[in-house]
């Protein structure tokens, strides 16, 4: 191991924070990104990153669209925090790679020469890029790079699969929990309907499966122009697919109401702001609304559904649920409308 290491280690990482002091590594200001392991780290050889929709996206609208000064932008968040962690939007991503060296007390069960998807976010891993972004034009959410990351011995990584190309594996590995708590979430119920917004998105197609596949009565996928609306058709995904915009309470409400709603289950995988109220007005009373966005306002989603008086359940998609990886895996696997709208949304 290089550059031994001088203070004691934490499973959760608590010793490559910078500053401020105390604080974890997904809240720190800057990680440290010295090669050098801990006992119970491992290093990866990174090969290629995944922006998460949100932190893309506005990156996209703040730098008008510009592909080189989004790649500057991106490469000097890397730089000056020693992560991956956008600063408006706070979120990050995740990254594929190769394992380089594992620690002699590492609890991954990872061995030098694995190829892994890290499903921790990238704001909270130690990463240093070492080739400026140059094989990157800036315009995709997929960032072939050069570099090396830190797991620490509570970071959670899977083994690419050898039968789903890489960058595929990538975008699915990335949103990999919200069909999981979607499913967790329908299966408790009796045939519910289940409302999905941005139903032709990534994460969105995957809770539309997903919710199917745990017994939902009737599923609405709710998309905002009438492109999606026809991929969304084409893959067959969702039993009414409503054209709404997501940011317009009232008319969301309504169009899922027409579509056969109010909804038991009001899935939010869109990567836009302003979308709380609506999601909450199109939720029956009693009901549950999952916000998987990056984009979602905590404060604006409690306070709103207070001064609405909607009696729902309101969860966090944590991107975390035992079983995750494969079970989005296995989506992809299955279903053939899934397969080629991550793959639509992955051509240049």
């Amino acid at each position: 191991m290089l550059e031994t290491p001088p203070l004691p280690g934490s499973p959760i990482g608590l010793h490559r924070v910078c500053e401020p002091a105390g604080a974890l590594p997904q809240a720190a200001a800057r990680l440290d990104t010295r090669k050098g392991l801990w006992p119970d780290e491992v290093r990866v050889r990174v090969e290629r990153l995944n922006l998460d929709a949100a932190s893309y996206r506005q990156l996209w609208s703040a730098h008008g669209g510009d592909g080189a000064v989004v790649r500057r932008a991106v490469a000097d968040i890397i730089a000056s925090r020693g992560k991956m962690q956008n600063p408006v939007t706070g979120s990050g991503g995740m990254l594929v790679g190769t394992v380089e060296e594992v620690g002699p007390a590492s609890p991954l069960g990872l061995v030098p020469g694995d190829r892994v998807a890290t499903l921790v976010s990238l704001t909270l891993t130690p990463l240093v890029i070492e080739d400026e972004l140059a094989g990157w034009d800036g315009r995709s959410e997929q960032v072939p790079c050069r570099g090396s990351a830190i797991l620490f011995g509570r970071s959670i990584a899977a083994r690419l699969p050898t039968d789903v190309p890489s960058p595929l594996a990538l975008a699915v590995l990335d949103v990999c929990g919200a069909p999981a708590l979607t499913h967790r979430v329908v299966s408790g119920r009796a045939a519910p309907t289940v409302c999905v917004l941005g139903g032709a998105g990534k994460s969105g197609s995957l809770a539309l499966a997903a919710a199917r596949r745990a017994g939902a009565g009737r599923t609405i996928g709710v998309v905002p122009n009438e492109t999606e609306a026809r991929a969304l058709e084409r893959a067959a995904l969702a039993d009414v697919v409503a054209l709404a915009d997501a940011r317009n309470p009232v008319g969301l409400a309504d169009a899922v109401e027409k579509a056969g709603g109010p909804a038991d289950v009001t899935v939010v995988c869109v990567d836009v702001p302003a979308c709380e109220g609506g999601a909450i007005l199109a939720t029956a009373p009693g009901g549950t609304v999952i916000f998987f966005s990056m984009a979602t306002s905590f404060s604006a989603a409690a306070l709103g559904a207070e001064g609405l008086a909607a009696d729902v359940t309101m969860l966090i998609g944590n991107g975390y649920v035992p079983g995750h990886a494969e079970y989005a895996l296995d989506l992809v696997r299955a279903e053939e409308g899934v397969r080629r709208l991550f793959e639509a949304r992955m051509e240049p």
